[in-house]
Order: structure tokens, then sequence, then C-alpha cells
């Protein structure tokens, strides 16, 4: 499992190792693992023309000890100094003896971008992990020089202009093709929109470990975490033991939508579906083992859990005898916008909600564009409202708990996974999983997870529907278990 802390959380640490640890120490472990990570993606370092774009502190600091190692090696490096008296001393001390030469604030504008454009590699040593809104003017410039450069552009610890605990972009940001990082994962490296400027993630251990506590900000599942917790049934299972689920969905007009979450709960493990709705035909034509009723979710018969909202239209009344259940409930589409508040948070049992970035801006009162910009904070917001456990579906989805604890972000899905009829699958594979047993937390990230991983092996980069995402469901299921 992948873990990120706040910027907070991995300063304390820093500061605690650094105690027991030569002064300098722990930067020139961070300096060996950047030059390094440098030196692997240039697949060789003699002649070549390396740019360090180096602000204030410790994070330029990180990138004058690593110019200094590639300077070492035969590459020719320049540094480019913005914060003029205040660049990091012994960093640039060291890369003068190296020969590596420096570029003076008053002439960096015009020199700087000859450099970029000359350039095999440009360092983003600009801002730290503390920085706050975007690059400043100085900076800006410089950012989309390298961007439009054959350069390739890595960051130091984190992109330069993006917000390290929240994952947010208030202005201009460094887009870089490799972020190597140091201790831990900062929660902006794992989510939207700040994870599209990282690139790919290189954790650099520089013996944190030790200093880090148990529960981390965000955790993203890897395979084994998946494997762990999928309910493979036993040798004793019968269709009751694995879980029925109910669904109520779908409705005269999007009868496809109970067809599709009915689909995702089939594949998803579910031992048996109950369908409550208007679209039985359409059900029984596609999956004849579903167990159809006309009758409401009281007169269904006994499951695990529901799922109400898919495509559900203005029926309101479905949500609310649902809600009214003492079994786990899974909310989306028309149900998130049909629930009470007061009824979802008077529930005793799991609920768990399932917005995309749109309903979440309805039920939180916000324009979408605020939710997409702030997923983390938007998802914990939901989560504590409701005091449900609220799943942020988008490029990156979040998952998390009404009580706080660790968000676990999901970023296996594709963009050809934004296609209709692909969230209604979402949410029958995750009602199977909380029939199952899963915790609503569990469930929605397992599900996110392995809808994800579906939809890419369904893709191969080309179009698809949502039923074909169902259909790689189970394939996925084995991908993690092997």
């Amino acid at each position: 499992m992948r873990t990120a802390y706040s910027v907070e959380t991995v300063r304390t640490a820093e500061r605690a190792l650094m105690a027991r640890l030569p002064d300098g120490a722990l930067m020139q472990r961070a300096a060996a693992g950047l030059a390094a990570a440098c030196a692997d993606l240039l697949g060789g370092v003699y002649g070549r023309r390396v740019v360090l774009l180096v602000g204030s502190g410790d994070n330029g600091g990180d990138a004058l000890y690593a110019g200094a190692r590639l300077a070492r090696r035969g590459a020719g490096v320049s540094a480019v100094l913005l914060a003029g008296d205040r660049t990091h001393p012994g960093g640039l001390a060291a890369l003068r003896r190296a020969g590596g030469m420096v570029v003076h604030p008053d002439a960096a504008a015009d020199a700087a971008g000859a450099a970029i454009d000359r350039a095999d590699l440009v360092v983003d040593g600009v801002v730290g992990i503390g920085g706050k809104g975007g690059l400043r003017p100085d900076a800006a410039p410089l950012a989309e020089r390298a961007a439009r450069s054959r350069a390739a552009v890595v960051a130091v610890d984190l992109p330069s202009g993006v917000e390290a605990d929240s994952g947010e972009v208030r202005g201009a940001a460094v887009r870089a093709d490799l972020t190597v990082t140091f201790g831990a994962h900062k929660p902006g490296l794992l989510i939207d929109p700040a994870r599209e400027h990282a690139g790919t993630v290189r954790l650099i251990d520089i013996g944190l470990g030790p200093e880090l506590p148990a529960a981390p900000e965000l955790e993203a599942l890897q395979h084994a975490d998946v494997a762990a917790l999928l309910p493979v049934p036993a040798a004793e299972s019968d269709k009751y033991r694995r879980g029925v689920v109910g669904i109520a969905a779908g409705s005269a007009r999007y009868p496809g939508a109970a067809v599709l979450a009915v689909s995702g709960a089939l594949r998803g493990g579910a031992g048996a579906v109950r369908y409550v709705g208007p679209a039985g035909q359409a059900v029984l034509a596609r999956f004849p083992e579903t167990l159809v009723s006309d009758r409401g979710p009281h007169e269904a018969g006994r499951v695990q859990a529901w799922v109400v909202g898919p495509g559900a239209g203005d029926d309101a009344g479905a949500v609310a005898e649902v809600l009214a259940t003492d079994v786990p409930v899974l909310l989306d589409a028309d149900g998130l916008r049909l629930a009470s508040r007061d009824a979802v948070r008077a529930r005793t049992a799991p609920t768990l909600m399932t917005p995309h970035a749109g309903e979440a801006a309805a039920l939180l009162g916000v324009a979408r564009e605020e939710v997409e910009a702030a997923r983390l904070a938007a998802v914990r917001e939901l989560a504590a409202r409701y005091r449900a456990t609220v799943l942020l579906k988008g490029s990156t989805t979040l998952v998390a708990d009404p009580d706080g604890g660790p968000v676990r972000v999901n970023a296996t899905g594709t963009p050809w996974l934004a296609t209709a009829g692909s969230g209604d699958v979402l949410s029958g594979l995750a009602g199977s999983l909380l029939a199952a047993g899963l915790a609503p937390r569990d469930a929605g990230s397992v599900a996110a997870y392995l809808h994800g991983l579906a939809g890419r092996l369904a893709a191969h980069g080309a179009p698809i529907a949502a039923h074909d995402v169902a259909d790689s469901i189970p394939s996925a299921w084995q991908d993690v278990q092997e």
C-alpha cells in the first residue's frame, strides 16, 4: 500500500531524524537519490546539458547538490538562481566546486531561457513542499519555457506551484515528466489536479519510515492489498453466504441503468441479485438469474445490502424505503438527489455515497469547478455532512469515512471510462462487495480499483461502452489475485 503524509507530518519526521544524523546528511541522501533518478532518465550523464531552476531553502539545496553530482560525472550544469542571496549556500558552493555554472538573477530572463532551450534536462527546485499558490511571476515564464522545450523536466519533491497537502493548483505550475519525492509521498502527488503535473513519481527512501505515524493522510491500495480484501468463496459457501444484493434502479426512461447496475453486481461476485423496479423485463432478458420483484424494496426478500438510485428518475419512495432498512446502502445518481440528508444521517447501518463532481457540487451547494479544484476537501466535507462514507468519482477516485482517518485514493482508471453507464456498473460492483461483508471504505476502494482496472483491460486505448467494463471485471479480479 502506498501512503501519503501531510507537510507538517513529514517535517516533524525530518526534524526527528536529523537530530540523530550528522549535519547535512539528510540532504545528501536526498541529493544522491535525485541525481541517480536524473541519470537514469537521461540514460547517461557525460556531455548532457542540465539546467537547475533554484529557489530558496532546502528544495533548492537538493537541486544544487544533485547538480554538483551530475557535474562531477561530466554533465554541463547551469543553475538559474531565482532567490538571489537566499540561495542555499552549501549547495551553491558544491555546484561551483564541481564546475557548474551560475546564471545570476540580473541576467536570468535571457540567459536562463537560452539555457533551457539547449538543455537535455531541467530540474525544478523552485518551491518546496510548503509552497502555496501558483508560481511567482519570475518563475512562471521559465516553467512555461521548459514545458515547450525538448528537455525532460524533473521536479524535486513536488512540482513547483502545486499544493502538497490538498492537490490544488491555484495558478501557474511546473509540469514534470518525473517527480522525485523524498521519504514519503505527499497527498498532492496522488490527487488531481496536482497529480497531472507530477508525471511519474519516484519515491526515494531517506530513512523517514520509523519517524512517520501509523495513520497517513492518504492510502492507495495496490494489487496485494485488494487481493487480501476480495471476498473469495470457501468450500461451504452458498449464494446466500456470498451475499445477496438488492438493486432498486432504473425507470421507464432509463431501463439500461438497471441492467448495468445488475451486471456490475453479478460480475462483482454477488451470490444473488434481487432487482426491484420497472425495468424487470429488460434485466431478465440480459440476466435471467436475477430475482425480480415489482412490489417494492420492503417486499423484495432478504438482502445483505441495497444499491439505490441509478436511473431512478423521480422515484423518491424507493429511496426512502431503502434508507429505512437496517442493512448497508449505496446511494448513487438520482438516489443522491432524492435522499433526505436527515434520513442518511439518522441511519445506524453503513451508507456509501458515490457522487461524481457535479453531483457532489449540488450536494455541497457549490460550483462543480470548486469540487474539481479541491477534491480532497470536498470528499471530506461531504462525508462529514452526511455521516456517510463518500466515494468521489473522477480521474482519481477518493473514498472518505465520516469519522476521518486516511482517505483512500485510486488512480487505476482510464479516461475511456468517461462513458454513459460506467458509474452504474461501479455502483453494482460496490454493492456486491457491501453485501459480501466489506466495510464501506473497503467496498468503495476495492470496487474503484477493480472498475478502473477493468476499464483499462477493456479499452486497450480504444473506445469502450459500460457493458464492456462490466464484462472485464472478472479479468481484473483474476489479475489482482495473480
